[in-house]
């Protein structure tokens, strides 16, 4: 029986076509392939468990961004490590980069982290304190080691409407015109579907539904300059992108969105994601331990989680990304989110006073 050091790769096919040997050879010491597994989680990029001749590694594979802007990630995931962020490094290759261009398809290799994923349900009043600390560290920490932001505010100064020609803020928020016409547009494609099924007939209602909400909230379209103070974010900071060990976030991952944006914005959207129930309401006990961690690690003050929270929920009221996905790309991956997140536009709608002061009290 052969060694595993000269074991032939067990690589699940079709992951065989990933080009493993001239990847591989760009590093030193770590070994030969011995076995390549497709994770199941995630939507943009794909990643693999990559084990070796000499460890465990995670593999992924970029579908978006350039070799300069994932390079860039990775050295800000660098300096962040340095500060006692639990993030964790790409493996750096014979030349020092980090981002392998094989056949026009970017790659990345990074050392195995054994955690494991855990949603707000899974989150004590205490760990939710700990993860809005964590997020505000984040923050902080991204402000040191990054080209300050020249605009805090992000906008121009002129939101004069979609159609006029007038150039919109660079974080305007959605029109309700604009979201009008979308409505229609997936109600049509939802109706052309024979038959349809029981998330066709959830769609139809909550679109039905969500239209009549804009109708009688049309006016309270945030206006221009409410955004709050911008600065550098993770981007996507959700319960796949924290790593715990235990009761410990031991790395966050996924840096592909990493930009400027309104800070306080995305310490909401990750509370609607973690602490969202499957009825569609927000734990707003976690929620509450969670924003007061937040606002003391970074020093946001009441009221610009207040307008974040105000933008986010307009946003919420706006979006449909997950019927675009589904009826204009045919692509289902998300559909499983779908009755929580539709849900929870309306129980926030209607919950606004208790949400606010959660976040803001």
């Amino acid at each position: 029986m052969p060694s595993v050091a000269t074991a032939p790769p067990l690589i699940d096919p079709p992951f065989g076509c990933l080009p493993l040997g001239e990847l591989l050879r760009r590093y030193e010491n770590v070994g030969e392939p011995l076995a390549c597994q497709p994770l199941a989680q995630g939507l943009l990029n794909r990643g693999y468990r990559l084990t070796t001749t000499h460890g465990t590694y995670f593999l992924k594979h970029h579908l978006d961004g350039d070799r300069e802007s994932i390079a860039r990630q990775h050295r800000v995931t660098r300096r962040l490590q340095a500060l006692g962020v639990p993030v964790v490094s790409a493996v750096r290759d014979t030349e020092g980069g980090t981002v392998a261009v094989v056949g026009g398809h970017c790659y990345a290799l990074h050392p195995w982290v054994d955690g494991r994923h855990r949603t707000g349900a899974q989150l004590t009043p205490a760990a939710s304190w700990q993860l809005g600390s964590l997020l505000g560290v984040v923050h902080t920490c991204l402000e040191q080691v990054m080209k300050p932001v020249p605009d805090r505010l992000g906008h121009s100064g002129t939101d004069t409407g979609p159609h006029d020609g007038g150039r919109a803020g660079a974080y305007a928020s959605a029109y309700p015109a604009d979201t009008f016409a979308l409505i229609d547009e997936l109600l049509a494609l939802v109706r052309r579907r024979t038959p349809g099924d029981g998330f066709d007939s959830l769609a139809e209602h909550r679109l039905l539904e969500r239209r009549t909400l804009l109708e009688r909230n049309a006016h309270h379209r945030p206006p221009p300059g409410a955004e709050t103070p911008t600065g550098w974010v993770h981007g996507d900071f959700h319960p796949l992108n924290v790593l715990y060990r235990g009761t410990d976030p031991a790395a966050i991952v996924d840096w592909d969105r990493l930009a400027v944006q309104p800070r306080a914005e995305e310490a909401v959207r990750a509370a609607a994601i973690f602490f969202v129930r499957p009825s569609g309401e927000l734990d707003l006990v976690k929620v509450r331990a969670y924003a007061r961690a937040y606002r003391l690690t970074t020093g946001a003050d009441a009221g610009e989680l207040a307008a974040a929270v105000h933008r986010v929920w307009w946003e919420r009221l706006n979006d449909f990304w997950i019927l675009r996905w589904r009826y204009q790309l045919n692509d289902r991956r998300a559909d499983p989110q779908f009755p929580a997140v539709s849900a929870l536009a309306v129980w926030w709608t209607r919950s606004y006073e208790e949400v606010c002061e959660a976040f803001a009290g």
